[in-house]
Formats: structure tokens, C-alpha cells, sequence
């Protein structure tokens, strides 16, 4: 699978960690930034990592922050991302199997290694189900198109 993959100074050294290992996986691993744990802002970030996931360059996107919320903000305001913050394996399964998250964003200074590792791996292996899960994402997007039902 592509991902595109990018963190702010608060994720830096969790997205160092989660490379590596995602390439060791046979994953192919687009780093989109940042670069150093020098304080960077996040909304460019997350544009480029959502891009990628638009334009098909990339299959799945994770941005990496602080808390993950004004990540997830910004990331759900481009039009076809669904991104989700996930704090645990629940929320990782819910994200993909019921919402068909396509971003996964990750709160670093909230996380051990080993439980976003969890995390990410749920959140890659699980798969949308479909039926009524569809008709709802198929809702969410009407909104972001329309801006009403």
C-alpha cells in the first residue's frame, strides 16, 4: 500500500519511529515532512498528505500532532478526505470499518510507539464494511458537496 505520511514538530519523532516500519512491512512510504522537531504548522502538512490521497498518489494518509485535533480539522476540510483521530485500537477499527477513513491522524503526545504501531496496523488491515456504513459516508459526502442533506 502507498501512504503518505507527515508529522509536525510534535509527531516528528513518532513518524521517525512509524517509517521504518511501515517500509519493513512492504508498505511503500511517502514522508511528506517535517523534516526536524523544529516547530512547524500543521495545516500545510496535512494539505500535502491529503493530496496525495485525492489525487490517488497515495492509497492512505497519516498526519501526525499533538493533540491531532486542529489536524483532523484541517484534514477533513478538503474535499474527500475522511480522516480520523484515533487514541486507541476501538476507534481505529471504527474509523476504517464503519467511516471508510482514508487519513489517519495521530495525537504523538499521547501515544506510546508501541500503541500507535497497534494503531496503525488496525487501522490498515481493517476493512470498510459497507451496507449501512455506505449510505452514511455516502451522506457525509453530500454534505461536504452540498452542505445539506
Amino acid at each position: 500500500m502507498r501512504i503518505a505520511i507527515a508529522g509536525d514538530h510534535n509527531g516528528f519523532a513518532l513518524k521517525s519511529l512509524l517509517c521504518p516500519e511501515l517500509s519493513g512491512s512492504g508498505h511503500e512510504v511517502v514522508d511528506l515532512g517535517g523534516r526536524s522537531a523544529e516547530e512547524i504548522d500543521y495545516p500545510a502538512l496535512c494539505a500535502r498528505v491529503c493530496a496525495r490521497v485525492t489525487d490517488g498518489r497515495a492509497e492512505r494518509g497519516i498526519v501526525l500532532g499533538g493533540s491531532g485535533l486542529g489536524e483532523t480539522i484541517a484534514c477533513n476540510k478538503l474535499p474527500g478526505i475522511r480522516a480520523g483521530l484515533c487514541h486507541d485500537v476501538w476507534t481505529a477499527e471504527v474509523s476504517r470499518g464503519n467511516n471508510d477513513s482514508n487519513v489517519l491522524v495521530l495525537p504523538a503526545l499521547r501515544l506510546t510507539g508501541d500503541l500507535a504501531r497497534r494503531i496503525v496496523a488496525v487501522w490498515l488491515s481493517t476493512p470498510f464494511k459497507g451496507g449501512k456504513h455506505a449510505r452514511r459516508v455516502a451522506q457525509i459526502a453530500e454534505l461536504e458537496r452540498d452542505g445539506r442533506l
